[in-house]
């Protein structure tokens, strides 16, 4: 039945809650210890995890990678018939495993410890092998599965997880990592495009980005426009120092006052000291001045106050920013 669906689900949130708030209790000294290890390691963090705990140890993995910690995952039983190679002295092996027995790992341990890599147990039981051998221990035992078997890794995963992202993220933070950083590694997708993309990048500039002196009639304004195929062309004094804008809303208003528009000069009928942006700042700040100001166009200007360049909010979808 439905009811008991969501009661069943609303059980499991529940469990796996309660058991990462626990964990919170057991960070202490030794957490300290081993952040101040990683962050002074010459070689790279090799993850490792069997079945459930290998997805786990994946994810983490990539996470430092992406934070500014060279990390590797490596799978246990590949590393029994040769991966072990990409093992070496300078590098630190983090093992998830809950049990501490996993047959694999276990194995691997003595080869590991005359290679010379340091090891971070990630273990729910503090008196197994893979804790008796291990340099460092993060205990992320759990007092029960949410599995209503008692025997799917459930909890037991989500804690190493929650752990393990909580290792990654103070890791990044002691050493520092900022957007720029995080942008670095990240340049592909909307995320990337978002921290790395500038105006500059993606404004239209030369014939794609009509300039026009005040004294020009809109008739004229309006051919060149055309012409550009854009939405609007940027105003400017006989220093061509950007004053105005004209836009299609401008066109559009002045038609409403039955006026003969088509033969006023541009400086008569355009947007006065529009809001402007500088090439170099991120097209993603651009976006939000658009949507916060209800406009379509923005003048890119250099440092002067002259045009250099138009961004329409089109060019910022084509981009795939949004």
């Amino acid at each position: 039945m439905k009811t008991n669906d969501i009661k069943m689900a609303k059980k499991v949130l529940r469990i796996e809650g309660k058991a990462i708030l626990e964990l919170a209790g057991k960070i202490g000294k030794d957490f300290t210890e081993i952040i101040n290890f990683l962050t002074k390691i010459r070689g790279r963090v090799i993850v490792m995890g069997m079945g459930k705990p290998g997805f786990i140890a994946q994810k983490i993995s990539a996470t430092l990678s992406s934070t500014g910690t060279p990390s590797l995952y490596l799978h246990p039983a590949e590393a029994l018939h040769g991966d072990l190679g990409r093992v070496t002295g300078d590098d630190c092996l983090v093992a998830f495993s809950n049990s501490g027995e996993t047959e694999e790992i276990v194995k691997l341990l003595p080869i590991v410890k005359k290679i010379g890599a340091r090891l971070i147990a990630i273990v729910g039981n503090t008196k197994s092998t893979l804790a008796k051998n291990a340099d460092f221990i993060l205990d992320v035992s759990v007092k029960k599965e949410a599995c209503s078997l008692g025997l799917a890794p459930t909890t037991s995963t989500t804690a190493m997880l929650a752990i393990g992202d909580a290792l990654c993220v103070t890791l990044l933070d002691r050493k520092g990592f900022k957007e720029k950083d995080f942008a670095f590694y990240h340049p592909g997708g909307t995320l990337g495009k978002r921290l790395i993309l500038k105006v500059g990048d993606i404004m239209r500039a030369g014939n794609a980005n009509p300039i026009v002196e005040e004294n020009v009639l809109v008739k004229d304004v309006l051919l060149k426009i055309t012409k550009a195929r854009a939405g609007s062309a940027s105003i400017v004094n006989r220093r061509g120092v950007l004053t105005g804008i004209f836009t299609d809303g401008d066109l559009r208003r002045h038609l409403n006052r039955k006026i003969n528009i088509a033969n006023k000069t541009v400086k008569e009928v355009m947007t006065k000291s529009p809001v402007t942006i500088k090439k170099d700042k991120l097209a993603a700040e651009a976006f939000q001045i658009l949507r916060s100001k209800k406009i379509d166009e923005i003048p890119v200007v250099d440092r002067k106050g002259r045009p250099i360049g138009l961004l329409d909010v089109q060019d910022i979808l084509k981009a795939g920013l949004v």
